[in-house]
């Protein structure tokens, strides 16, 4: 009789490793686990931050304890139980609620709010009242410091309106000097003096027209257009419309501020700043007035210097003018007379 045949030690060894792994299964089925069965298919599980709802939920899901983890199962009934112990949430308050637990997750308002304006950083613009004088011609004695020698002559400004168009005449003259003539044309606006045309002739004319219909101020010597802006004025007018906006609230224009007036030359319109400075009394060839000084310094190395004296006692019109050049010369008009009508 032969002896049973020997078994092979890598079947012995396979075997064991079957026993071994059926006692794993059988451990990993104790409580603590999931047990995944073949009947059923496995649902995945996911798990997700739980905010505040709009309203607390009136019925929860049923928990999955064939696919749950009981340590997940009791996370999630913590959580469940915290929630439904809050009290019920107005939107508003619910809103604030949900920015708190979940700032990437807000729950949005069921009605927005009503936008708001954006804020603006420009300053409010106030309005403006204006305060024309009548018609008159005013005198003037001239004193002039041309390369150091001093002239001596006189000017006079012709201002006429009708209430709805104006006209502005400045004529300068001195011995051995020609004879300067500026001339301002324009319309009386809700915004003041509004100048159409604005010539400055002394051995030639040039001349700055006010296209509004355009937009722009244009100029006979042919250099770029400039922009036209709000309120914009040209070199003669500029002094007749600051007198009429200081006249009409003089309150307004405490010593130290600034008026800022787009002024038109024949060449460029720029923004003239314009710094109220004091009060002063002068001592004129046509008597003794007091008058507000205001000044416009030099923005550029070529600029002039204007100063400029307004009488509250002749209806802010210029009493005293004087412009300085950036090599130090000069013209100084100071008011001798007026004849009005």
């Amino acid at each position: 009789m032969k002896g049973a045949p020997a078994i092979a030690p890598r079947p012995l060894l396979a075997l064991a490793l079957a026993v071994l792994a059926v006692h794993l299964l059988l451990l990993g089925a104790a409580p603590g686990r999931v047990r995944v069965t073949p009947a059923s298919k496995a649902q995945p599980f996911t798990t997700r931050s739980i905010a505040a709802a709009p309203r607390p939920p009136a019925v929860m899901p049923a928990l999955q304890p064939a696919v749950l983890r009981p340590v997940a199962a009791v996370e999630v009934r913590n959580e469940i139980a915290r929630v439904s112990r809050r009290p019920a949430l107005t939107p508003a308050a619910n809103t604030a609620a949900a920015a708190a637990s979940s700032p990437a997750e807000q729950v949005p308002p069921s009605s927005p709010p009503a936008a708001q304006p954006a804020a603006s950083h420009k300053p409010a613009t106030q309005a403006l009242a204006f305060t024309i004088p009548g018609s008159m011609r005013l005198h003037y004695q001239v004193t002039a410091r041309v390369r150091s020698l001093t002239w001596s002559g006189q000017s006079e400004l012709v201002w006429r309106h009708d209430g709805d168009s104006y006209e502005a005449k400045m004529e300068t003259s001195a011995a051995l000097l020609p004879t300067r003539t500026q001339r301002s044309t324009g319309r009386i606006t809700a915004e003041g003096l509004a100048p159409l045309r604005f010539s400055d002739k002394a051995r030639s004319e040039e001349a700055a027209h006010f296209e509004r219909d355009k937009g722009k101020v244009s100029f006979s010597s042919n250099r770029p257009d400039a922009a036209l802006l709000p309120g914009a004025q040209d070199r003669l007018s500029v002094m007749l419309q600051l007198g009429a906006m200081i006249a009409a609230a003089p309150g307004k224009f405490p010593p130290a501020a600034v008026i800022s007036i787009q002024t038109a030359g024949t060449r460029d319109a720029e923004p003239w700043l314009f710094t109220v400075e004091r009060e002063e009394e002068l001592h004129l060839p046509g008597g003794t007035l007091s008058a507000l000084k205001l000044i416009r310094n030099p923005r550029r190395e070529f600029d002039q210097k204007v100063e400029l004296w307004l009488s509250p006692a002749m209806d802010y019109v210029p009493v005293r003018l004087r412009l300085t050049q950036p090599n130090g010369d000069s013209v100084d008009q100071q008011w001798s007379f007026t004849d009005r009508g």
